[in-house]
């Protein structure tokens, strides 16, 4: 079940999900879902004459990505076909009873702008920033800002919450991640 406008104040209120800072839930908060903004901390792949990344390896190959730290009143420019890491300015923390769904902002993606390639779910008892798979696949470059409005997150009420959080399994890679982390292999 997607909780609505209501439950996700109420939860919020309660602390049952925490997002740090506080987006201004008026312009933020929609029918289902939180807009969170975009930070400020990039991870930008780069083609080089050695650029094969075999996944099997468990290594990015040196000089592929290039990291990026933008002024707070700053820009980021995305070419076309250009993939880059992006995170979220806000934290969040979910309980062991309720998944989110990260997805774009439509007029954003209305311009070629895709805010996730596949790691749109976000698990119960995840804690740490959102990492974001941002691909420009219109025609023209599109300028980012730090903290505008980036994406939403949707929240969903587990039918139990689960046996093992994201934040308490051995085997989790992202768990409490700072900022803009990149692929761990």
């Amino acid at each position: 079940m997607i909780l609505s406008d209501t439950d996700i104040k109420t939860k919020l209120d309660t602390n049952e999900i925490k997002i740090d800072p506080m987006p201004n839930l008026a312009e933020a908060l929609g029918t289902v879902s939180v807009d969170l903004r975009l930070g400020n901390d990039f991870i930008l792949y780069r083609s080089t004459s050695h650029s094969v990344i075999d996944a099997r390896d468990k290594k990015i190959p040196d000089g592929i990505e290039e990291k990026i730290s933008v002024a707070e009143d700053g820009d980021f420019v995305i070419r076309p076909r250009d993939f880059v890491l992006g995170s979220t300015l806000e934290k969040i923390e979910l309980p062991a009873s309720i998944a989110g769904r990260l997805e774009g902002k439509s007029s954003l993606g209305r311009l070629g702008l895709v805010i996730h390639s596949t790691a749109g779910k976000v698990d119960p008892g995840f804690k740490g920033n959102l990492v974001l798979e941002i691909t420009n696949i219109g025609t023209v470059p599109i300028v980012l800002h730090p903290g505008m409005r980036i994406c939403q997150l949707l929240f969903e009420q587990l039918s139990s919450p689960t046996s093992k959080p994201y934040v308490e399994r051995d085997d989790s890679k992202y768990k409490n991640q700072d900022k803009t982390v990149g692929s761990i292999l």
